[in-house]
């Protein structure tokens, strides 16, 4: 993030890009399993997202996966619409602020990851064994 401003919270395109990255750095067989996903920097989650997932709080959410994960796919069912991962910029800063032991780019590889896995049909608690596991 070196090219980014001294006391100037990183843009959408700033966020975007360390998201390209992360992505980029994740090994080769893992993105090739991803599949055509559609990546997304917003601010904030849409109020009906919020409302939809019980969560009072805009900066309650840091990412989503939407779409049908790869382990309820079928040939013989209805078209699946795009596979698309949300990675939120406002909640995103806002916990990176409150945790100051990790670097933003490790927060938004972790989002991003986790969303990914929901991708693959993980639930949160297989995530974060895998997590705990992967030290």
């Amino acid at each position: 993030m070196s090219d980014l401003h001294v006391g100037k919270a990183p843009s959408l395109d700033d966020l975007a890009a360390l998201a390209q990255a992360a992505f980029r750095a994740l090994p080769e067989g893992f993105r090739k399993l991803t599949g055509d996903v559609v990546f997304r920097v917003d601010d904030f989650p849409p109020d009906e997202v919020l409302d939809d997932l019980g969560i009072e709080d805009s900066f309650g959410l840091t990412g989503l996966y939407q779409g049908v994960n790869i382990a309820h796919r079928s040939d013989f069912g209805p078209a699946a619409g795009p596979s698309m991962v949300f990675l939120y910029r406002r909640p995103i800063l806002d916990e990176w602020a409150e945790h100051g032991e990790i670097t933003l780019e490790e927060l938004v590889t972790h989002v991003l990851v986790h969303e990914i896995g929901h991708h693959m049909g993980l639930s949160d608690d297989d995530i974060d064994a895998i997590e705990a596991q992967a030290g």
